[in-house]
């Protein structure tokens, strides 16, 4: 197993004696200077037979600032000018210099106390995931105080902590936090990356996203920042995953700035096609060449730097499928690069999530990413939103629904055919929304985007939004209108948080959070995009909803497998699963397949390993009909107790004797616990 070839740590490395010695490699380059501004330069020299250029500087001291400049042959594959700075690759800090016309690159400590402050221990069965963005997240957030809210702090202040607790998350998943910067053509319109899916410098945090104390004591400050957010996140129990970068930077296509990679040796860290372009399948004007070894390490680097020194849990990569293509671009699921991260010693206690896919041919590899690594399950999302709304719409429209209930039963039961026996339904993150795409509220007023604010004539983001307005597009005062939304998104909250594999909650969906039909908001403004805090009545029955989800999934093992079960066999960890019909018969495969028969009964069981044996019996009923359905009888069973429904106000303490018949009025999903 290939772990890494050079040994020697790039980037700055600062001794005790203010002697800098410095290492970045170039295989094209003929020559190379190292500037600390202020203490005076050093020419780099190349280890003879390595793509290697070392030096030294005296005098250094944290808080410098410093650039490269390099210099090589010309040609179409080579964007070489030796007066240009240049930043370092392996920066740990970044920063606007000359009257912030340019980035430079900061010496840093990085010295920190953790004290005996640990990763939390966050079983993989009973994570629950929340996508946020570090600005959006606490921007209004008035518990927060002012100077800290959309920052680093404000994501680590006791109330962002209070309500992650209050509706059962495990692991924060923040939106790119590594250095970032906004698109050429958006800085000419006056516009910015409010996503960051835009690298600058893999090593160093995004300053814009630390307080302003913090920035004022520069990149040492933001890097302590930063850390103590994860400190204190980790002292509540609460994992940081960071979304990252690798497949391409914010270089963009040729022509566009160059500020690091290209003009060190754009030849060999960039997929080329033949007629000397970028061979792009990212669709930002980039790609980095990970058959590259040295590409690679660079990206191997950057997850150990902040497994190790930044403390993260776990990293969820942006296009992923961009990282596994070999020389011939080709996908390859046995890349060097992802064998690398799946079993790279200082990587062993990270959890890894794959954004499955890229634009390029081929491109679409969900299923494909092999041990240890879980993939984000776009088939959950498809499956969930058409069952719970566009079929249920198309009901409306023309008395039948689209679809049978059978391809809600797969998803519910953790996407077995997608990620097959030996991998299990931990494979998969199952989501129904993330921050490309609608909000789970406009999933339910909206049928079309409305993406004018993004300034690109709605061409922007997807058609293919399988939402439902409930007759009205937008905003509506129809208590009739609102509270079938409201209906709408409980049942999708609630296959969600029901359902075997990784759940991933996106933020604000918890507070009813609208976007007011932007579907990919990656450049609105800040007063569109927040998570709510008011006291609004609906954000808090919906955040109460999502809180009882999560205590449930909690409580019943039966909802959260590990393993798929295996005819004949007892699987640890696995769950035996039953099916009934509306009958409370048998499931036949007429009540599987056609459209007309939207309902089940899924009597699912655990079979022990680490926790006590569990059952609950999950209905769904998938028509606007109103629909009795009769309880199964079980040799096992006296009788169920409803412990969670989507329609509102059902009774959930008296005990149904097994064989009762339940009303079911509309579509709707109800847990029922056994007695």
């Amino acid at each position: 197993m290939h772990e890494t070839a050079i040994e020697t740590p790039q980037g700055i490395l600062l001794g005790p004696d203010g002697t800098a010695r410095f290492c970045m490699r170039s295989a094209s380059a003929t020559s190379a200077t190292l500037v600390v501004d202020g203490r005076g330069s050093v020419a780099l020299e190349r280890v003879d037979g390595t793509d290697l250029w070392t030096g030294s500087v005296d005098g250094v001291r944290v808080g410098d600032t410093y650039h490269l400049l390099v210099d090589g042959p010309a040609g179409p594959r080579h964007e070489f000018d030796g007066t240009r700075p240049l930043l370092d690759p392996y920066a740990r800090g970044i920063v606007r210099t000359d009257g912030e016309r340019r980035w430079s690159s900061v010496v840093v400590d990085g010295s920190f106390d953790w004290g005996d402050v640990g990763k939390p221990e966050v079983p993989l069965d009973r994570v629950v995931v929340y996508e946020a963005n570090v600005r959006t997240l606490t921007s209004e957030n008035h518990a927060v105080p002012e100077h800290l809210r959309g920052t680093y702090a404000g994501v680590a202040h006791e109330s962002t902590i209070a309500h992650l607790h209050r509706i059962g998350v495990t692991t924060l998943e923040l939106l790119p936090v590594q250095a970032f910067d906004t698109e050429h053509w958006l800085q000419e319109a006056g516009r910015e990356n409010a996503w960051g899916y835009n690298t600058l410098g893999f090593f160093a945090p995004h300053a814009g996203y630390a307080s302003a104390p913090a920035r004022e004591q520069g990149a040492d400050g933001v890097l302590r920042e930063f850390k103590g957010m994860v400190r204190l996140l980790h002292e509540a129990g609460i994992q940081v995953v960071l979304d990252v970068v690798y497949n391409h930077t914010a270089e963009e296509g040729l022509g566009g700035p160059t500020s690091s990679l290209r003009g060190i040796d754009g030849a060999n860290r960039y997929r080329w096609a033949d007629d000397d372009t970028y061979y792009d399948t990212t669709g930002c004007g980039n790609t980095l060449d990970t058959s590259v070894e040295a590409t690679a390490d660079l990206v191997v680097d950057s997850l150990r730097y902040w497994a190790r020194e930044m403390q993260v849990d776990g990293f969820r990569f942006d296009l992923m499928a961009a990282l596994a293509r070999d020389a011939d671009h080709a996908f390859d699921p046995d890349h060097p690069l992802l064998d690398r991260i799946r079993h790279h010693e200082d990587l062993q206690d990270v959890l890894v999530i794959a954004e499955p896919w890229d634009v390029g041919p081929d491109g679409w590899r969900t299923g494909h990413f092999g041990e240890r690594v879980s993939e984000w399950n776009d088939g959950f999302r498809n499956t969930v939103r058409q069952f719970w709304l566009t079929d249920v719409a198309q009901e409306r429209r023309t008395g039948v629904p689209g679809a049978g209930i059978g391809p809600l039963a797969g998803a519910l039961t953790g996407s077995r055919s997608l990620f097959g026996v030996p991998r299990g339904p931990l494979a998969g993150i199952n989501f129904v929304t993330a921050h490309d795409g609608f909000t789970l509220h406009d999933l339910t007023a909206y049928d079309h985007k409305h993406n004018a604010a993004n300034g690109e004539d709605d061409r922007d983001g997807t058609n293919d939004n399988r939402s439902f307005n409930h007759g009205v597009e937008g905003p509506t005062e129809d208590r009739g209108v609102r509270a079938a939304r409201g209906r709408s998104m409980r049942n999708l909250l609630g296959t969600l948080l029901l359902s075997a594999g990784v759940p991933m909650l996106t933020a604000g969906d918890e507070r009813s959070r609208t976007q007011h039909g932007n579907n990919n908001a990656y450049v609105v403004s800040d007063d569109l995009t927040p998570v709510d805090w008011s006291t609004d009545e609906d954000a808090e029955s919906m955040t109460e909803t999502v809180a009882a989800l999560t205590a449930l999934r909690a409580a019943h093992p039966a909802l959260r497998p590990s393993r798929y079960g295996v005819d004949g066999q007892v699987t640890p960890s696995a769950s035996r699963m039953t099916w009934y019909g509306p009958d409370g018969g048998p499931m036949t495969g007429e009540w599987w397949d056609q459209p007309i028969h939207r309902a089940l009964q899924y009597f699912v069981e655990s079979t022990p390993e680490h926790e006590p044996y569990d059952r609950v019996l999950v209905v769904v009923h998938g028509s606007g009909r109103t629909r009795d359905l009769t309880l199964p009888v079980r040799d096992d069973v006296l009788a169920y107790r409803l412990a969670w429904s989507s329609e509102k106000h059902r009774d959930h303490d008296r005990h149904r004797p097994a064989g009762t018949v339940f009303t079911a009025y509309g579509p709707g999903i109800h847990v029922f616990e056994i007695v």
